[in-house]
């Protein structure tokens, strides 16, 4: 009898280890994120079911700490247009008449060439309300920049050759190129008074050679739209020139209105003094 009791606990013991283990494989599955770290990163994103908000390789609690950002307020139906602008083919003003169709306000990360080579465009962007940010002068891989003062350069050319342009001051507004960031990247953005944006939702529309079709493209669009979807498409696409005025009635259709990039800024900072007050707070798939 004794032997049996002994088996039976034993057996018992073996089952809640064993129920222990799989529920820790469990959240090691569903829990991408991690502490920033100080070696070169590349913002990254897992998608679960459709419409619901994807993790990001950093939660945005983290991020918050360098006055980043990659998701709004995930409960409100917003949508926020963010584009990036390398150089101009073209496309860019498409993208523009039908943000003005639908009274959405946009914001373009522009690098130096961009300002060089379109600045009849830059000034559109200006003269109708959308916000213009820092995407870095000649688009490095700002996490191997280790000064403050080289990592400042990139920064305030764009935002004196923007002044040149438009005679206004260029939004505080940064996104690393091609997606890379560390510690020491993201802390260097926040001395210099930028707020970072990553995005959480993009596709693959950048290849000139490769433009995706329509379907393909709202076939990725439609079904992972999110409520506070920070959204990254690029101003260079085809693809996106011809069907932004459809996506944008096909969002709205479902509810969507779309926001201001800045008034993430605002409630990040509600928040951070919020936390200041507070006696003890605890605190793959695509890239560009």
């Amino acid at each position: 009898m004794k032997h049996k009791k002994a088996l039976l606990i034993l057996i018992l013991f073996l089952f809640m280890y064993g129920a222990g283990a799989g529920a820790a494989k469990i959240v090691d599955v569903f829990s991408s994120s991690h502490s920033i770290r100080g070696e070169t990163e590349n913002w990254g994103l897992g998608f679960g079911a459709d419409g619901t908000t994807p993790t990001g390789n950093v939660g945005q609690e983290e991020l918050a700490e360098y006055n980043a950002h990659y998701v709004g307020d995930t409960g409100k139906k917003i949508i926020y247009l963010t584009f990036d602008c390398g150089y101009e083919n073209g496309n860019t003003e498409k993208i523009l008449d039908a943000l003005k169709k639908h009274n959405a306000t946009g914001t373009f990360f522009v690098v130096g060439n961009f300002l060089e080579t379109a600045p009849e465009i830059v000034k559109r962007m200006e003269a109708e309300g959308h916000l213009v940010g820092n995407h870095t002068y000649h688009h490095p891989d700002m996490s191997k920049i280790s000064d403050i003062s080289s990592f400042q350069k990139e920064m305030d050319d764009v935002a004196n050759l923007y002044k040149q342009i438009t005679g206004k001051e260029l939004a505080k507004l940064y996104r690393p190129p091609q997606g890379k960031f560390n510690r020491e990247n993201l802390e260097m953005a926040k001395q210099l008074g930028y707020e970072t944006f990553f995005w959480s939702l993009a596709y693959v529309d950048w290849y000139q050679d490769n433009q995706p079709t329509p379907e393909e493209a709202y076939s990725k669009l439609l079904p992972r739209i999110h409520p506070g979807a920070i959204v990254l498409l690029h101003s260079t696409s085809s693809t996106n020139g011809e069907i932004l005025d459809e996506l944008l009635s096909k969002w709205e259709d479902m509810g969507y209105e779309f926001g201001v990039l800045t008034d993430l800024c605002e409630k990040g900072a509600e928040a951070v003094q919020e936390e200041g007050n507070t006696e003890s707070i605890s605190g793959t798939e695509i890239q560009n």
